[in-house]
């Protein structure tokens, strides 16, 4: 995949994860927040919970599910010590979620995906 298709896929596949967070009542704090660490796909608030999210795109549901790997755990745990960090005036309980979205636009959120 070319990294326009990538970059754009990444994109919808955030969108659609998105409109399911605000289908549920969450409002965007972020998107595509970048630190030297990494980057978050999507900070929401949801309910007083701040939900850092890791959106993965794939053929499939389960696909997807399976794609978030130990360097990409550790590096969303780093970049979301930094927001905290840069917005200390957050005082919310905090959870990492992965948003599996398969190629027919489907997503399924998994909640609390890493402890943290």
């Amino acid at each position: 995949m070319s990294g326009s298709t990538a970059y754009h896929n990444g994109m919808a596949a955030e969108d659609i994860a998105l409109r399911a967070y605000e289908a549920q009542g969450a409002t965007l704090l972020a998107r595509r927040w970048k630190r030297r660490e990494g980057e978050i796909d999507l900070i929401v608030e949801h309910g007083g919970v701040l939900v850092f999210v890791e959106v993965k795109a794939r053929p499939t549901l389960e696909q997807a599910l399976g794609a978030l790997s130990p360097a990409q755990q550790a590096r969303l745990l780093a970049c979301a010590s930094q927001y905290l960090a840069k917005h200390a005036s957050l005082n919310a309980d905090c959870r990492f979620d992965l948003a599996a979205v398969d190629r027919q636009g489907q997503v399924e959120i998994i909640e609390n995906v890493l402890a943290g």
